[in-house]
């Protein structure tokens, strides 16, 4: 079920792609949101190429900000907003640190790892089922990664 505070939530996720873009970086965002307080408590866009990282995705950025916060590995009561589809590797991490709630804009048929390619949660090697959400702010989280491939031609 999706909720006004969903759309704002993704909102801020955009924002971060928006400024990853800017920085050129693949225009992907996401903000982790604490469940009990209904606070970002942390946000980021890719970071691959700043941080000479290929596992510097914006949900892996997120999530480790927040389990060096809290001093632990799993944070189970916040869920995740993201702007594309994961891929494999951001759900394993998703699902590692026991995240609550994923909810994603666009669809990834060719990198996603959620609805497409291995669809990792559906994996009995997933030990971690979380509640999935998607569509949110597709259109305008497809856009900005149009545009930003579109400029780079």
């Amino acid at each position: 079920m999706i909720s006004d505070k969903d759309h704002s939530y993704m909102r801020s996720a955009l924002e971060e792609a928006n400024k990853a873009a800017q920085g050129g970086e693949v225009p992907i965002g996401a903000v982790l949101v604490d469940c009990a307080s209904g606070d970002i408590v942390a946000r980021s866009g890719n970071a691959t190429i700043s941080s000479s990282d290929p596992t510097a995705h914006a949900e892996i950025n997120v999530i480790r900000s927040r389990c060096k916060e809290v001093g632990a590995q799993r944070i189970p009561a916040h869920d995740l907003y993201v702007t594309l589809e994961p891929c494999a590797m951001c759900a394993a991490a998703i699902a590692f640190a026991r995240i609550r709630r994923l909810v994603f804009a666009a669809p990834d048929p060719k990198g996603g790892g959620v609805l497409h390619g291995g669809q990792f949660f559906e994996q009995p090697t997933c030990h971690h089922k979380i509640e999935i959400a998607h569509g949110l702010m597709a259109d305008e989280s497809g856009q900005v990664l149009k545009d930003f491939f579109q400029k780079r031609r």
